[in-house]
C-alpha cells in the first residue's frame, strides 16, 4: 500500500533541477534504437531503405521529445512518472528490436511491422496518460490536452495502418503518420500554454541525446571495423572516424551547447517555450539525423577500408553529406537561438557537400580522411577566431 501511494504522486519540478540519473538510464534504450536505425539503413543500402531508416528514426526521436516536456515538467524518478517511464522504456526496446524487421518481416514469429507499431503505440498511450495526470495536477486547459491526444492518436493510427498493409504503402502511411504528429503538434503549441521549469535540465537533457547519437558514431565505427583483421589500414580509417567523432564533439559542446544554454536562461515563460519548441524538439532532429547518417557513412567506410578503389556514391554522400547535414543543423539551431548564422559552419557543409562526387571516386580511406581535414579545420579555425569569446563563455560556468 505504501508503494502504491509513492507511485501515486508527482513532483512538480522548479527552475535549476538538472537531469537525473534515471532519465540518462532511460535514453540508454534510444543508444540502442539509433544503433539499429543505422543497421537498418546499411543492410538496404539505396536510398529508399535510407528514408525508411529516417522515418524510424523520426519516430523514435518524437517518442523521445515528448519524454523531454514530461520530465521538465515533473521528475522523472518519482511517482507515477518513474513507473509510466519505466512502462515506457521496455516499450522503447521492443520497438528497437523489431526495427531490423520493420519493413521487410522474416519468417516465422511475430509480425515486425506489427510488432514495432504496436510497441511504439504503447509508449505513446504511456505518454498521453502521463500528461493527463501532470495536466489535472496543474490545472491546464482541457482544449490543450485534446489537441496533444488528437495529434499523437492520428500520428499512432497511421502507423498501425501502415503495418497492417505493408508493401511500399506502409512506408508512405508511416511518413503521413509521422508528418502529421509533427505538424499537429506544432499548431497546438503555438497557442498551447506549455512551459519549461527548469531551463539547465531542458538543455542538459538535449545535449545529452547529441552525446548518446554520438555514442552511435563510436558503435558504428567498431562495428564496421570489427569483423576484419587487424593491420594498418584499418588502425588508420580507425582513428580517422575517432578523430572525426571527437570533432563533432567539439563543435556542438566545447561553445555552441555552453552559448545556447545562457541564452536559454535568460528567457521566460511563452517565449522560453517557443525557443524550446523551435530550436531544441524541432531542429535538433536536424543534428542527431547528421550524426546517424554520419555514422552510416562511417560503418561504411570502414567494412570497406582495404578497397583501394572508388567509394562509391552511397558511402560518400552518407559519411561527407551526413556531415555537413550536422553542421547545417547546428546553423539552423543558432540562428533560432540567436538571430545570427554560423556563417563558417555554413560554408563548410557546403563545401562537403561539393565534395560528394570527388569523396565517391576516391577510395573509402582517402574519403575519410579528407571528411576529417575538413572537420578539423573548421574546429581550428572557430577555436582561434572565437579565442575570447570562447574564453568568456567557459569562464562563466
Amino acid at each position: 500500500m505504501v508503494v502504491f501511494k509513492q507511485l501515486r504522486g508527482l513532483r512538480v519540478s522548479a527552475e535549476g533541477r538538472r537531469v537525473s540519473t534515471f532519465e540518462l538510464f532511460f535514453d540508454l534504450v534510444y543508444v540502442f534504437a539509433f544503433t539499429q536505425v543505422t543497421r537498418l539503413m546499411s543492410q538496404e543500402n539505396s536510398a529508399f531503405g535510407v528514408l525508411q531508416g529516417l522515418i524510424i528514426l523520426g519516430l523514435l526521436w518524437w517518442s523521445w521529445v515528448t519524454f523531454s516536456w514530461l520530465s521538465n515538467y515533473a521528475h522523472a524518478d518519482e511517482g507515477i512518472m518513474r513507473l509510466g517511464m519505466i512502462v515506457a522504456m521496455a516499450a522503447v526496446f521492443v520497438t528497437a528490436l523489431a526495427i531490423p524487421e520493420a519493413y521487410d518481416d522474416l519468417t516465422g514469429g511475430l509480425s515486425g511491422p506489427l510488432v514495432l507499431a504496436a510497441a511504439y503505440t504503447v509508449v505513446r498511450l504511456v505518454q498521453l496518460g502521463l500528461y493527463t495526470v501532470s495536466a489535472r495536477a496543474d490545472h491546464e486547459p482541457l482544449q490543450q490536452l485534446i489537441s496533444s491526444f488528437s495529434a499523437a492518436l492520428l500520428g499512432s493510427g497511421f502507423i498501425v495502418a501502415g503495418a497492417l498493409i505493408g508493401g511500399q504503402a506502409q512506408t508512405w502511411f508511416w511518413l503521413a503518420g509521422l508528418l502529421m504528429d509533427f505538424a499537429l503538434t506544432y499548431a497546438t503549441s503555438v497557442t498551447g500554454n506549455w512551459q519549461i521549469r527548469s531551463a539547465v535540465h531542458w538543455t542538459e537533457r538535449y545535449s545529452l541525446i547529441v552525446m548518446l547519437a554520438l555514442g552511435e558514431s563510436i558503435i558504428a565505427l567498431g562495428l564496421g571495423a570489427s569483423e576484419l583483421p587487424i593491420d594498418a589500414t584499418i588502425l588508420t580509417g580507425s582513428l580517422l572516424g575517432v578523430g572525426l567523432s571527437i570533432c563533432l564533439w567539439w563543435l556542438y559542446f566545447d561553445m555552441t551547447a555552453l552559448e545556447a544554454e545562457h541564452l536559454f536562461r535568460k528567457l521566460e515563460g511563452r517565449d522560453r517555450a517557443s525557443m524550446a519548441t523551435d530550436a531544441y524538439s524541432y531542429l535538433h532532429l536536424v543534428i542527431v539525423a547528421g550524426i546517424i547518417l554520419f555514422a552510416l557513412g562511417v560503418e561504411t567506410t570502414l567494412e570497406h577500408i582495404d578497397d583501394p578503389t572508388r567509394f562509391g556514391w552511397f558511402g560518400a554522400i552518407h559519411l561527407l553529406g551526413g556531415t555537413a547535414l550536422y553542421l547545417i543543423g547546428h546553423a539552423l539551431f543558432w540562428r533560432r537561438m540567436s538571430g545570427r548564422w554560423k556563417k563558417s559552419r555554413l560554408v563548410t557543409s557546403l563545401i562537403l557537400v561539393a565534395l560528394v562526387p570527388v569523396g565517391a571516386f576516391i577510395s573509402p580511406l582517402a574519403a575519410m580522411a579528407l571528411t576529417f581535414v575538413m572537420c578539423c579545420g573548421l574546429v581550428a579555425y572557430e577555436t582561434t577566431m572565437y579565442a575570447t569569446q570562447r574564453a568568456t563563455v567557459r569562464g562563466e560556468e
